[in-house]
């Protein structure tokens, strides 16, 4: 009795240059799911609260340098062996490589905390994002999902959702709504990305 193609779980590898709780939030979303498991959270900060929470959780943990990811193709190579389903970006602050990107069409994603193509780009990310809409007095801002490719926060979006900007709204708060939006909705979309893919 031969099993059946895609029986086994889809497999996630997530990209993360910080404190890592959206990675926290998918490797815990997906843990008990028969469609798929984190199995690896890769970082290129040593000191990444992200590669603490993956090992506290039973997720390879793997930290790597500028030249492993330009240079060389060590993490290429790491890649190929995991042949991953899907490699999410959440909160990874290098531009992502071409020879990575050719390898694995279609299956590298991002998340970003406004709604592109507004407020996108090289060194727009986190509070500076957050800043930007207020000062800028938007009425509304959001996360965008986007698929990756070689210019920041450019490639195809997947899906966005919105938030009301209060009157006196800070930086901090605006930035505790947008993490309320990842942590419901990023999960959902790699969940239905994959589901896509299965079929």
């Amino acid at each position: 009795m031969s099993l059946q193609p895609n029986s086994t779980p889809r497999q996630i590898v997530i990209f993360a240059s910080g404190t890592g709780t959206n990675a926290e939030n998918i490797i815990k979303y997906f843990q008990d799911s028969p469609l798929a498991r984190v199995v690896a959270v890769f970082s290129n900060r040593k000191s990444a609260k992200v590669l603490r929470k993956a090992h506290d959780l039973k997720v390879k943990a793997l930290y790597f340098d500028r030249d492993a990811l330009y240079k060389s193709n060590e993490v290429l190579h790491v890649l190929k062996d995991i042949q991953p389903d899907l490699i999410v970006l959440a909160g990874f602050l290098w531009v992502f490589p071409n020879k990575i990107l050719e390898e694995f069409p279609d299956k590298v994603i991002n998340i970003h905390p406004a709604l592109l193509p507004n407020y996108g780009g090289k060194g727009m990310y986190g509070e500076k994002v957050h800043e930007s809409v207020i000062n800028n007095k938007d009425e509304e801002s959001g996360i965008s999902i986007h698929y990756v490719n070689d210019k920041y926060d450019e490639g195809e979006i997947i899906f966005q959702t919105k938030t009301k900007i209060d009157k006196d709204e800070t930086p901090e708060s605006l930035a505790e709504k947008i993490h309320q939006l990842e942590y419901k909705h990023f999960p959902q979309v790699i969940e239905q990305l994959l589901q896509q893919n299965q079929e």
